[in-house]
Order: structure tokens, then C-alpha cells, then sequence
């Protein structure tokens, strides 16, 4: 396999007690033995500026019309650009937010022409992986607005517009009980989604998943990229007079199963999804890498796992954003990976705009229908410019052909590339082996966390020792009074990282770092070599809010002055894995989660699927919360928020909101036998649910996430009797203590010694599950728990769960 940093050859021819141990009754999971399957794409739907359906987006799409105009949703007269890639019609409920009624039309869409009857299948084994960059930003700006303007706070509405909640929104209102993930790599998410995707099919984990992107036209990105200088006057002119990028909105859905059931139910296969590649820069926070290195390793790595060669792509969906830095670098990396032989390419955001998260989704949809509708799309508004990098971008009119092999190009702030790979169906690779089934181990070989007023892993381990809560500070919160909180120490977490970078980076970001470097100042530092190659998946409960607050607050008050670009760069959810790729030289596969309190073991599920198959050697999973003061008081504002920091988990006490990271380092057993790498536990198996119950809610009967606990124990090959050690997700909050000791029971494990470390750490959500590791295998005295299996328990408001089996006997 062509590492992931090294070009391949030219073309030829993804809580005051103690954590509580109760006292309980006192494998080796190896790879699957059937191939994984083929990936059919038997439904799509398409909502852009084009058109409001595939069949209207395609005719505008392949004549060449454009679907840009002005852009009437909001004030745009300080702005570059008026132009803009809006949806004409607006998408009804007109009362339901922009984002989730685009989704919601695509999705429709995509059901309907798959010819799938959701009602004849378990809606338990029906996936929704989703890629978004602002999710339901227009909700949460009108909120923010009204908070900055009247100090008002709508909790209602600002809970219910967190990015975690596409997925919610999606899953609720069709029903879907299967797992649930949100990816936000910036403008490759809906890329990196069908990867995502892609992974729980291999592995089986699925019957079907609905996978796509969204992203709506919102003031946020409109103010950030003219701050950028980004944004073209007129409508942009990728590959050719590349003066701007023109902004778009819309939605790309899919539907996904394996071929054979495609063909079991008789259902039409439109294309294939191949494989993907992934790839970070570790180069700049808003520019690409000129030198399109990291760019070539994500199309190279997609390839090399559907089975291709460069030689027989047949078709391009170049990124092609119109701005000077990306259409300069996107021509060196097809050069460094096809030679002089570059096939037909085009970029379609000159007839759609850049739709940011949504792009890769709505693109793969765009090849799609290039492969089954036998016509290349066109790269419009040229302006008589010949591409200046003798690339044949299919100027102005579309193209008859019949590409049999299509890659799908989309690239995202912090140095993020992501690649697509859609075949015809049935037509395999001949030249190499696809790469998509497990090949090897996976081992933990690194962990460190901080959380409140714990600042490293040595403060933590010894606060879980002594049963001290790490969230004693009180802060007054207006209408509620006084609450406690877990605030981390950012100038402390600072102090690793070089001051000059270390001042382009939020309290996400900072946060994230500390963990990194604590890890290697525990295990020791990579070699250059060992860096280059390590891949990085991070993940977050809700992103990075104090950027985004305080850039749109600047917005609010002052306008387009008041749009920081230094800020704006940090607004989006992956900024922080950038920063860190940057500070240690990663240059291989990335991802970023953002899926409230499951997203620490989904993004260690992610991680051990990609070097299982031999993706990746190691992958540092890196997962970070912060709450600034307008967070802490929508929490506080919610039931079950505790009043004092005293917090004993199934207590119903309340729940302590607390800020914190953590930092796994992930490895192949070959990989780390190598350097002489410490083994702390071997990765043995996960399990992912989800109910439909709405926004901001969970179950009461604990059943779906019993499933999760279920399905985690098969996958490792174990019985409930051999988990040495749950470690729980109790946190004192009534419901959801009610719900696990109900899913504990349901999955039985009622009677397994028990491990709660938010009596002491605090509700982190996002990095809850990846804390929870730290603490299970850096404890000592009464914290430590016994040798053998280890079960993660997670949970997400909005009803979706996570867990996973890690074994330290391993």
C-alpha cells in the first residue's frame, strides 16, 4: 500500500465520593472471514441552487445553467458578493430551520427512489451518517442575535440547534433506531461521512445507511470568508480565471446497503461506492498545501481501497473552489498522481457554489449521475480564460460519456482532504485488491486527560484516587443563580505549545494540545518519520463555541469590522485537529466528530476500523470540550443541573458540566511492536444505537442503549459475565442514570463492578467516553479497576448511544 504521505507512481495507461467501583461476581476478536461486501447506491436526493430535485438539479447541471443568483436571505451589502448558490424555493415547513429542511426534502428524495420500504426492514440496522459544517446555524444566530442585542437567552432554541441535532432531527423524523454520527470536517464532512459510511458497511455493523451532507446559506460563513477576501464579486470561475469562491447551500443524500441485498429486493444500483481516502496537511489552518502532496495521498489511499489505479479513473469532480490558493495546488496533486495523463475534469461549485459541508455529499450525487446518466457535467462561467493548468475542465457544456471510474474531490480548512471513489456497478478494479476488510490488531499504546481543574493526567489520576471533584468553581448564571462548573486552566494548558502558534489557537484547540503533548510527555514522542504517518480523528461534544460566539458577536455589533478572520478560521469544528496536525507533522488520515456524548467512542470506532484494515499504522484520537459562560447557562438553565458539587452518580443529585480533553493513541500491534511501545489495552469491539425520541432527549426504558452495551460484547466476542469492569456514564443526572441502570440490567451487566468517574470529573460530554479510558488505565488505590475487559458506556441527548470493549489483558 503507497503510505500515506508518498505520492505513488504516475498513471500509465477514516464524580464529593470517590468514582465508584461496586464490588461484582467475579478473547481475542479476529477478523471477519467473509469479504466485505460490495457498497450499491440504490437511491439519491439533490436539493441545490440548480434545482429543487435530482431530476431538475441534473438538466440545470448537464446544460450548463447556472444555479447561482442573488442571494435574498440576508443582508449582504457589506459583503463582497451578493452571489450566491441559493435554493430558489424555500424548503417547507417554512417555520422549520433551513438546514433541516433541506436535509429532510433530500432525504425524502433518496428514500423514495431507492424503492425502500422502511416499514419491511429493522429500523435498528438503518444508519444516519451525516457531514455538516453549520448545521442549523440560521436558529442558532437568531438566537445568539437576540442574547447579544436584548440579553435574552432562548434556551429552547439554541438546544435545539447544535450541530449533534442534524442527526437527531434526521433520525426522529424517519424513524432510523441504527447507529448515529455527525461528521464536521469543514467542506469535506459529507466526504468524509460516505467514509464513515463505508466503514460500518465493510464491517457489517448495517443493513443500510442513510448518509449525506447539508449545509444551509448562513451569515457566518458569508461575513467569515469576506473577511477572508475569499468570496468573488461576480459568480465564481473555478479552474480558469480562479478570482473567489461564490458560497452555496443545499443537501446531498444517498441511500447505501451491500450489492447483494441491493439485488436481493431487486432494487436498481446506480454506482458503487468504491472507497475513500482521507489526509491531512498538517500546513496551514485556511490554506492548502501548495505542493497538493496531502491532496494526491487521499485520492491514492481511495484508490488503492476501492482496487484501482490512477489509470482507470475516467472522470474528476475536482474540488474547485474558484479561490487562487486551492485551484493552484488541486492541479499539482492530479499531476503528482496521474502524470500527463489527467482524464476529463470539472468543478460543478460553478454551477452550484461551494456548499460547504454538504459539497462532498452533493458531488458524489453530481458523479453519480455522470456514471448512470452517461454525461460529464461542465465547468461554467470560464470567462474565455483556458484553464492556465492544461487540465481539460469540460468548459461551459456538458459532456456525453460513459465513465466507468469517478473520483470526487473535497478539501476543507485545517489541511483536510478527502476522496471519493464511485464505480459502475459491477465494474471492479483489475490492476490491485480492494483494501476493505481487517488485516491486524489494534491496540491502545498512549492515553492521557485532563478535566476542570485537573490539568494533566497526573492531576486526574490522583483527584479519581482521593474521590476530590474537579469542579468546585461557582459561577452566577442569570435567572438561575449561582452553579458550579469544571473550568480547565487555558494559560496552564498553553504552556506545551509554542506561544506564537498557541495564540491562533481557541480554548478548543489549546485544550486538545495540552492532551497531545501530555501523551507524549507520558509515552514518549514519535520519531519524525512515526509523526508523518500518524493519522488524527478528533471529536467533540459541541465544537468550538467560544470561536463561534465571539465571532458572530463581533458581526452583530459592528458588521463586517467586526468580522475577526482570525476567529473565523477557528469557527470551524475541525480547526482543532488542524492545529495539532500542524504542531506534531501528521500527514495521515483524518476526520473530526461531533455527536454530543457518544463522540469519544465513535471516534475510537472510527480509528480501529481504518488500521484494522490496514489504513493507517497509528491514529491519535483526540477529543475536547469547552463551555464559555453562554453554554454553562443554557445547561443551567435545563433540568438536572446540579445546584452544589456534590455529585454521586444514580444519586439524582444533578450533573456538573466540566470542560476537558483527552488524547488516545491507537496502533496497529505490528506497528507498535516495532518501536518497543508499552501495550495498555487491546481494542476488541464497539457497538452503536440510536432511537428516534427527538431533540434533546433519550429514552426512559434504556432498550436502545442496551442495544449499544449488546451489541459491543458480540462484536468482542464476549459474555457479559467476562466485562471486569462497566465504565459508566452515571453523572447524576436522574434521567439518564435511570436510563443506563435500565440498560446495564437490559444488557446484563447489572452485576459487573462499576467504574464512574464523572462523580469526580464532571458531565464533559463529548470526551466523557475517552476520559473514562484515561481513568480506567491510569488509576491507582480504590480507582483502580481490575485487570481484564473494559466496557466504555456513552450516551448523546437525542437518543443515540455508543460503547466499546477494550481489554487490558490484551
Amino acid at each position: 500500500m503507497t503510505p500515506p504521505n508518498t505520492p505513488p507512481p504516475p498513471r500509465t495507461s477514516s464524580r464529593s465520593s470517590s468514582p465508584v467501583i461496586a464490588p461484582g461476581p467475579s478473547s481475542h476478536s479476529s477478523p471477519r472471514s467473509s469479504a466485505p461486501p460490495v457498497i450499491a447506491l440504490t437511491g439519491i436526493g439533490l436539493i441545490t441552487g440548480a434545482g429543487d430535485d435530482v431530476e431538475k438539479g441534473w438538466a440545470s447541471i448537464a446544460s450548463g445553467t447556472t444555479g447561482i443568483r442573488t442571494n435574498t436571505l440576508f443582508d449582504t451589502s457589506e459583503l463582497l458578493t451578493d452571489w450566491a448558490g441559493m435554493v430558489a424555493e424555500q424548503p417547507a415547513p417554512a417555520a422549520l430551520d433551513r438546514c433541516y429542511a433541506l436535509a429532510a426534502t433530500a432525504i425524502r428524495e433518496a428514500l423514495g427512489g431507492s424503492g425502500l420500504d422502511l416499514d419491511t426492514v429493522d429500523r435498528d440496522r438503518v444508519a444516519v451518517v451525516v457531514g455538516s459544517s453549520l448545521g442549523a446555524m440560521p436558529t442558532l444566530e437568531a438566537a445568539h442575535r437576540t442574547f447579544v442585542r436584548e440579553g435574552r437567552l432562548d434556551t429552547a432554541r439554541a438546544v435545539a440547534s447544535q450541530l449533534p441535532c442534524v442527526g437527531d432531527y434526521i433520525a426522529t423524523t424517519f424513524d432510523l433506531r441504527g447507529p448515529r454520527v455527525v461528521l464536521s470536517n469543514a467542506c469535506a464532512a459529507s466526504a468524509v461521512a460516505l467514509g464513515y459510511a463505508a466503514e460500518l458497511l465493510w464491517k457489517g455493523d448495517v443493513d443500510y445507511v442513510v448518509c449525506g451532507g447539508v449545509d444551509p446559506l448562513a451569515e457566518l460563513s458569508a461575513y467569515g470568508f469576506s473577511a477572508l477576501g475569499a468570496l468573488d464579486a461576480e459568480p465564481c470561475s473555478p479552474l480558469s480565471a480562479s478570482t473567489g469562491l461564490t458560497l452555496g447551500e443545499g443537501a446531498g443524500f444517498m441511500v447505501l446497503e451491500p450489492g447483494e441485498r441491493a439485488a436481493a429486493r431487486g432494487a436498481r444500483v446506480l454506482a458503487e461506492l468504491g472507497g475513500y481516502g482521507l489526509s491531512c496537511d498538517g500546513y496551514h489552518q485556511t490554506a492548502p498545501d501548495p505542493s497538493g502532496k496531502g491532496a494526491c495521498a487521499a485520492m491514492a489511499q481511495a484508490l488503492d481501497t476501492a482496487g484501482f489505479a490512477p489509470g482507470d479513473v475516467d472522470y474528476l469532480n475536482l474540488h474547485g473552489t474558484g479561490t487562487p490558493a486551492n485551484d493552484a495546488s488541486e492541479p499539482k496533486a492530479l499531476k503528482l498522481l496521474f502524470g500527463q495523463e489527467i482524464p476529463p475534469a470539472s468543478s460543478t461549485k460553478s454551477i452550484l457554489g461551494h456548499t460547504l459541508g454538504a459539497a462532498g455529499a452533493v458531488e458524489a450525487v453530481v458523479s453519480t449521475l455522470a456514471i448512470d446518466r452517461g454525461a460529464l457535467p461542465p465547468t461554467i462561467n470560464t470567462r474565455g480564460v483556458t484553464s492556465p493548468f492544461a487540465l481539460d475542465v469540460i468548459p461551459e457544456t456538458g459532456r456525453a460519456a460513459h465513465p466507468d471510474v469517478v473520483v470526487s474531490n473535497s478539501f476543507a480548512f485545517g489541511g483536510n482532504n478527502a476522496s471519493v471513489v464511485l464505480n459502475r456497478p459491477g465494474h471492479g478494479g483489475t490492476s490491485r485488491r480492494a483494501r476493505r476488510e481487517a488485516v491486524q490488531e489494534v491496540v491502545v499504546t498512549g492515553v492521557a486527560g485532563l478535566a476542570g481543574a485537573a490539568g494533566g493526567t497526573e492531576a486526574l489520576s490522583a483527584a479519581l484516587a482521593e474521590g476530590r471533584p474537579c469542579f468546585e468553581a461557582y459561577e452566577e448564571v442569570a435567572g438561575v443563580g449561582e452553579v458550579p462548573v469544571g473550568r480547565a486552566d487555558l494559560k496552564a494548558a498553553a504552556r506545551g505549545t509554542n506561544p506564537s502558534r498557541a495564540r491562533r489557537m481557541d480554548p478548543l484547540s489549546l485544550l486538545a494540545a495540552s492532551a497531545v503533548n501530555d501523551l507524549y510527555g507520558r509515552h514518549g514522542k514519535p520519531s519524525r518519520g512515526e509523526a508523518e504517518s500518524t493519522g488524527i480523528v478528533f471529536a467533540t461534544g459541541y465544537g468550538p463555541v467560544t470561536s463561534v460566539l465571539q465571532f458572530h458577536e463581533g458581526v452583530v455589533n459592528s458588521g463586517i469590522t467586526g468580522a475577526n478572520p482570525s476567529l473565523f478560521a477557528n469557527t470551524v469544528v475541525n480547526a482543532a485537529a488542524g492545529h495539532v496536525a500542524m504542531l506534531h507533522r501528521y500527514r495521515g488520515y483524518t476526520a473530526t466528530i461531533a455527536n454530543g456524548g457518544t463522540s469519544s467512542v465513535l471516534a475510537l470506532q472510527l480509528a480501529a476500523r481504518v488500521i484494522a484494515r490496514g489504513a493507517a499504522e497509528r491514529i491519535m484520537v483526540v477529543v475536547a470540550d469547552e463551555f464559555p459562560a453562554q453554554a454553562l447557562a443554557t445547561q443551567a438553565a435545563l433540568p438536572g443541573y446540579a445546584r452544589s458539587a456534590h455529585i454521586v452518580p444514580g444519586g439524582r443529585t444533578g450533573t456538573v458540566l466540566s470542560e476537558g480533553a483527552a488524547a488516545i493513541l491507537l496502533e496497529s500491534r505490528e506497528a507498535s511492536e516495532a518501536r518497543g511501545a508499552q501495550v495498555l489495552a487491546r481494542v476488541s469491539g464497539f457497538g452503536a444505537t440510536g432511537e428516534s425520541v427527538g431533540i434533546g432527549r433519550i429514552g426512559r426504558d434504556g432498550e436502545a442503549w442496551a442495544r449499544s452495551l449488546r451489541t459491543a460484547l458480540t462484536d468482542a466476542d464476549l459474555a457479559p459475565s467476562r466485562i471486569a469492569t462497566v465504565v459508566s456514564a452515571a453523572s447524576g443526572h436522574p434521567l439518564v442514570d435511570a436510563a443506563q441502570r435500565s440498560a446495564l440490567r437490559r444488557a446484563g451487566l447489572a452485576d459487573r463492578p462499576v467504574l464512574a468517574p464523572k462523580a469526580v470529573l464532571g458531565e464533559t460530554y463529548g470526551s466523557a467516553g475517552a476520559l473514562g479510558l484515561v481513568a480506567a488505565l491510569t488509576g491507582t488505590g480504590p480507582s483502580a479497576p481490575a485487570p481484564g475487559p473494559l466496557l466504555l458506556s456513552s450516551f448523546a441527548f437525542g437518543g443515540s448511544y455508543a460503547a466499546a470493549v477494550l481489554d487490558t489483558e490484551g
